[in-house]
Formats: C-alpha cells, structure tokens, sequence
C-alpha cells in the first residue's frame, strides 16, 4: 500500500525509524533535494543522450545524498550508499570539458533565451536552494563534508551546462545590462 497514515500528525521516519516533524531542518534538506532530483528529470528529456545519462548519474548520487542527510544515527550511516571524492571530480570534469567550449565569463548572464537552457537554470537554483538547506542543517547536525561540497559542485555544473546548451544550439546568450 502506498499510505501508511502515519505521517498523518505531521511526522515522518528518518532513516534508521525515528520520527521528526515534516518542517525538521532534515526534512527540508532532503525534500528539497528529491525536488531537484525530479527537476532534473525533467532536464533529461531536453538533453542528448551523452547529457542525459550524466544527469541520470547525477540523480543517482543525489538520491545516496538524500538518504544520507534522512539518517541522523551514525550507526546506520555505514550501511548506506556514500559520495565519492570521484563523484565530485566526475562534475569537475565536465565542467572543464565544457568551459573549454563556452565563450569566457565576462559579465552576468540573464537565464532565458532557450527552453532547455532556462530549465538548466530553474534546476541550478533549486540546487542551490539545497545548498542553503544542508548548510543550515550542517550548523546543528553532522554533515559530511563531500555532500556539501558535491552540491556546491553541482550548481557549478549546471550553470556550465545551460550555457553549453545555449552554445550548441547556436544562440546568443543574454547579458545582464546595469
């Protein structure tokens, strides 16, 4: 069965069975990040294939993340999936490989211009969104230091990748004008 009515009082299970309000400092990290992962869903269906699947990578340690930031016993920690120092060297390299491609950063860029580039930017503020989330969390619990530094990674990523897709498809990036 897909409901089990015990979230019905405004509480929910953390990893390991305690419970915590749905508005906990925990729940909001995770949630938010779930939002990501189901907006670069989204994403995917815009992108080539080669992008797509490293979106889909992606989710994939988003996901580890999530279970993560919903296990606040350490005994459980061990026996969940982690994020790897490679996980953040795999978003590194892409990002060099594309700001090879992209013109350099002179100026702000206003998001628009190209449907799949402007989803890649919605998908870079609810990532940092999280960020700002997990930071929050990280002040008054344990939060490893890779999953900070993956999602701060991950706008990095994301922000390169719009403006690549506005590159491929042979358009003109918007700047701001003060």
């Amino acid at each position: 069965m897909i409901y089990t009515k015990t979230g019905d009082r405004g509480t929910t299970s953390l990893v390991g069975g305690s419970r915590v309000l749905k508005c906990s400092d925990r729940v909001e990290a995770y949630g938010d990040l779930d939002e990501l992962v189901s907006y670069l869903g989204l994403c995917r269906e815009y992108l080539s294939e080669a992008e797509s699947s490293d979106l889909l990578k992606i989710q994939n340690v988003l996901f580890n993340i999530e279970s993560i930031i919903a296990c606040e016993k350490e005994e459980f920690l061990s026996k969940l999936p982690d994020v790897k120092q490679d996980d953040v060297k795999f978003l590194e390299s892409r990002i060099d490989a594309m700001n090879e491609v992209v013109p350099p950063l002179r100026q702000f860029i206003i998001p628009g211009g190209d449907l799949t580039s402007s989803h890649l930017n919605v998908a870079r503020t609810i990532c940092r969104r999280c960020e700002r989330k997990v930071v929050k969390l990280s002040q008054d619990s344990q939060v490893q230091e890779i999953v900070l530094q993956y999602i701060n990674r991950l706008s990095d990523y994301l922000f390169m990748l719009s403006r690549y897709v506005i590159l491929k498809q042979g358009k003109e990036e918007t700047f701001w004008q003060p």
